[in-house]
């Protein structure tokens, strides 16, 4: 049984929804901050250096669903962009942004360390 493309399309087009809702809401600027004591100030910073960790996580993220999109449009969603085989359709519907198999998927995660 291979991929149902459409099911994959509804899954990653609910995602990019979620994810420009979410990266629209946005990060608030950082207020005046006071230094009333350095608990408080390093608590506001620390809020601030999360709050754009998370934002920079759903901007990557937004960023392979559109990848996915593109690649369901091209015909080669079930396809691994590393070595051309079938990503396994178990991995697809886990992870319908998933661009590599993955045997190819632990090669990169290792090549990254």
């Amino acid at each position: 049984m291979g991929t149902d493309l459409d099911l994959a399309r509804a899954a990653l087009s609910a995602e990019r929804a979620r994810l420009v809702i979410e990266l629209s809401s946005g990060i608030e600027a950082p207020g005046q901050m006071t230094y009333g004591s350095q608990a408080a100030a390093a608590s506001q910073v620390f809020a601030q250096q999360r709050d754009l960790a998370l934002r920079d996580h759903g901007i990557h993220q937004l960023e392979l669903v559109d990848a996915a999109l593109a690649r369901l449009d091209a015909g080669t969603y079930d396809t691994c962009v590393r070595c051309g085989l079938a990503i396994a359709p178990e991995r697809l519907e886990a992870l319908p942004w998933a661009a590599m198999c993955i045997a190819c998927q632990a090669i990169a995660d290792r090549e990254r360390r």
